[in-house]
């Protein structure tokens, strides 16, 4: 197998052909390619990028590296949802059941939370008893029952994300484009969807802040996903301030549920009801966005979508008392108030901190192997635009560890910015790609 010569082709800004990317995958699938050379791999196509029949394959190639799920006891267009990830990002959590109330069956797999961004599953798991490891039939059944299933990633299906994702994270390949894309797309493909939303973040919270660079990858998903025959819209959303009130596991639980009641902050609202608009274009019940909105807020009002989270929580093994009553969710005891120092406006609340310093009470991980506090998070009570006297208390800090709350404290302190004049809200869907 001459793994150098490719290693050197793609240095040299070379095109791998089919059989070559196959190769590659199936050796790094099976262990027979050592990780340097993987590695070394990797890095040439940061630097140098994939052409899109290099790209297409390679996604193809991890399809294939084991599993795909049918779902045929399924009827209708299966649509699915993914968000390059956020702080206070809460929306899968009300998007899901509000989508399946409407007619579009909705396979997700989601994931968990890695450096100051938050993981669905965290979220899911601060109900007690809820299982997100199924198997692949117990996933189809929990589909076929409610509509929904809101699940981790089974190991059987696209085993070669994991292996190249662990080796990219361990050698500064995280962040190119191509690879992010076939890595979405490959699990995606395989779970079994028909047709994804993609929701790109931008700004400082978000895993690629700038926006010419969230625009390529939200190209580069639409374009490979048409190619392998996934239809995909996506959306950039902006990521400088966290969604919602909420951020941390059982305490954004608790908006989502919120959101389903009819209530919640109105950004959270409109983001999921923009996201499910598109998805019920996509599934084929709704023309367009304005029909698809409506929809969605009919979900809201009539309590169809609160209950069809309830009977997915109850079919993945959850406790669904906490549905109509959030207080059984977790909550660390211990309290810190975040208060103005000066009067003014609300100019910033900076994502990016505010997701750090969750992080750093234990609602989120640095390395995959740290545990999560469910209870944990920050409740934030004012957000940019809004009026403040001195003194006003900006956000809420539930904590359970005073070692901890000393290195949050600070980022958490500086990431609310008051100033004299009231600053200019932007929008939360900056662009839409198709």
């Amino acid at each position: 197998m001459p793994v150098p010569t490719w290693i050197a082709r793609k240095r040299d800004g070379g095109a791998l052909d089919d059989d070559a990317v196959r190769a590659i995958i199936d050796g790094a699938s099976r262990g027979v390619i050592p990780d340097y050379q993987i590695s070394a791999l990797l890095m040439a196509i940061v630097w140098r990028g994939m052409s899109p029949r290099e790209l297409a394959v390679w996604l193809d190639a991890m399809v294939a590296s084991g599993d795909r799920l049918k779902l045929e006891s399924v009827a209708g267009t299966k649509v699915d949802k993914h968000s390059t990830g956020g702080v206070g990002d809460k929306i899968s959590l009300c998007l899901a059941p509000l989508v399946a109330a409407c007619g579009v069956p909705v396979p997700m797999m989601s994931g968990r939370s890695l450096g100051h961004t938050g993981g669905t599953l965290d979220k899911l798991e601060a109900i007690p008893g809820f299982r997100t490891a199924l198997s692949p039939r117990e996933f189809e059944r929990v589909l076929a029952k409610t509509g929904l299933v809101l699940a981790g990633q089974s190991a059987r299906l696209a085993p070669a994300d994991k292996i190249l994702y662990a080796l990219r994270d361990a050698t500064g390949t995280v962040e190119s484009i191509p690879l992010i894309a076939s890595s979405i797309l490959s699990k995606k493909i395989a779970e079994g969807a028909d047709a994804l939303v993609m929701d790109v973040k931008v700004g400082s919270g978000a895993f690629l802040p700038e926006r010419a660079r969230a625009r390529m990858l939200a190209r580069t998903i639409v374009d490979l996903g048409g190619r392998a025959g996934l239809r995909v819209i996506a959306l950039l959303t902006a990521m400088d301030q966290p969604i919602g009130r909420a951020v941390g596991n059982a305490c954004e639980l608790a908006e989502a549920i919120e959101i389903l009641r009819g209530g919640g902050p109105a950004d959270t609202r409109a983001l999921t009801v923009r996201l499910g608009a598109e998805m019920l274009v996509l599934g084929g019940r709704a023309r367009d966005g304005r029909i698809g909105a409506a929809l969605i807020e009919g979900a809201i009002s009539s309590g169809a979508g609160l209950e069809r989270f309830r009977k997915c929580v109850a079919l993945q093994g959850g406790d669904v008392r906490v549905i109509d009553d959030v207080a059984r969710l977790p909550r660390a005891r211990r309290t810190k108030e975040i208060r103005a120092r000066t009067g003014g406006w609300v100019t910033r609340v900076d994502a990016g901190l505010v997701g750090r310093g969750a992080t750093a009470l234990g609602a989120g991980r640095l390395r995959k192997e740290d545990r999560v506090d469910a209870g944990v998070g920050i409740q934030i009570d004012r957000k940019v635009g809004d009026e403040v006297r001195r003194g006003d208390r900006l956000a809420t800090v539930h904590y359970t560890d005073a070692a901890r709350w000393a290195v949050a404290g600070p980022m958490l302190e500086q990431a609310f910015v008051v100033g004299p004049r009231a600053p200019r809200v932007g929008r939360l869907v900056l662009e839409t790609i198709v």
